[in-house]
């Protein structure tokens, strides 16, 4: 007879969960890749230096101190203040998510619509236009901003898990991809707090607050924006067929095996590991461009250690979670399942050729797993 942690492990809603966290950690980490590799292309469809400081947000070191801070601070007005400002925070969180999933599902459309190579042809698909509230135009941007709305106001109306996991998708892959880490250091120094973080506020808070904070706010649903305004023009039928929301903050997926049951994994538990794998992904690729131009075998070894380590966090939390039927921060098991492999592989490295000590120092700051 199957062991029940065993059968709930391997339940469609915790299989839906581990693939899509590992897709969503691979997918934003190539972005950002992709990013790099735009960014320092010299050709016509090249962005100039200047815009790396725009689009991208680079973490340093103090930034990285404070926001686990930052976060308990969110997460407090979260828990006090969430019936009062509900309103504002779902607006607040569904714009976000809305332009997170146009910018997600952009690329697919710039493939579709890529038009002739010079982009000067005249066909709908090399259509442009400047606009002085928007700026730049495209058939592409515009098609991915009608995709997100389409999606944003569905799920508004609907409430359905899967919509709100798409909105939670484009969130996932925008932070992955825009967000950065200056180093391993910096990496090291965010995981860490928010590591404590994540267990302070799963596991101690019910002490202080009498209440498990990071469950209750996760679990929060909040007042459709449908039916406040209805309320407020008082028509009163269509506030009540509006359904609560619940907020994009997490992914869920219904168990096949028990009604009503559902798999929860917060977007932070998957966003903040994956800065450091597309962190390492960026030093693999760096490395093997600029150090090893001549190889032609595999290059990407700290991206894959390290996602590996994060599958088998992953599952370390769910295994705990099941055989303890308790609630666990995921960061708890995911922090050192990506980072020790990697601090592994470094070492290693570099006892094996002292040349990767002068390689580590001179790319991206790999420093503080080789000095």
């Amino acid at each position: 007879m199957t062991p029940e942690w065993l059968s709930m492990l391997t339940d469609t809603s915790r299989l839906a969960i581990f693939g899509s966290a590992i897709c969503l950690v691979v997918h934003g980490s190539r972005q950002s890749l992709k990013l790099d590799e735009e960014e320092t292309s010299d050709g016509n469809g090249g962005v100039s230096p200047n815009t790396r400081q725009t689009n991208l947000q680079i973490l340093d070191s103090k930034q990285a101190l404070f926001l686990p801070l930052g976060a308990s601070v969110s997460l407090l007005m979260l828990f006090y203040f969430f019936d009062s400002m509900q309103f504002f925070f779902t607006i607040v969180s569904t714009v976000i998510a809305g332009f997170s999933v146009a910018a997600l599902v952009l690329p697919f459309f710039q493939y579709l619509f890529k038009g002739c190579p010079a982009h000067h042809c005249g066909g709908i698909a090399c259509w442009s236009r400047y606009c002085e509230c928007c700026g730049p135009l495209s058939l592409a941007g515009i098609a991915s901003a009608l995709v997100a709305s389409a999606v944003v106001v569905t799920w508004v109306l609907t409430a359905h898990w899967a919509l709100m996991d798409a909105l939670g998708y484009g969130v996932c892959v925008c932070m992955i991809a825009y967000v950065r880490v200056s180093s391993l250091k910096v990496s090291t120094v965010l995981l860490c707090g928010l590591l404590l973080y994540d267990v302070f506020w799963v596991f101690f808070s019910s002490a202080i607050f009498h209440s498990n904070v990071m469950l209750d706010v996760a679990t929060k649903e909040a007042d459709n924006p449908v039916s406040v305004i209805a309320n407020k023009m008082n028509l009163k039928h269509a506030g009540r067929s509006s359904p609560q929301l619940s907020l994009p903050g997490k992914l869920m997926f219904p168990s096949a095996n028990v009604q009503g049951h559902f798999a929860m994994l917060g977007l932070g538990d998957i966003v903040m590991p994956g800065l450091l794998l597309c962190f390492v992904m960026r030093f693999d690729h760096h490395k093997a461009k600029y150090f090893e131009p001549k190889s032609s075998g595999f290059k990407y070894y700290y991206f894959c250690i390290a996602l590996m380590g994060y599958a088998v966090g992953l599952l370390l939390a769910s295994m705990v979670s099941e055989l303890t039927h308790h609630a666990q921060p995921a960061l708890l098991y995911l922090v050192p399942c990506t980072l020790i492999p990697v601090f592994i592989l470094a070492r290693v490295q570099v006892r094996v050729d002292p040349r990767q000590r002068l390689l580590a120092l001179v790319t991206v700051s790999f420093t503080l797993c080789v000095g």
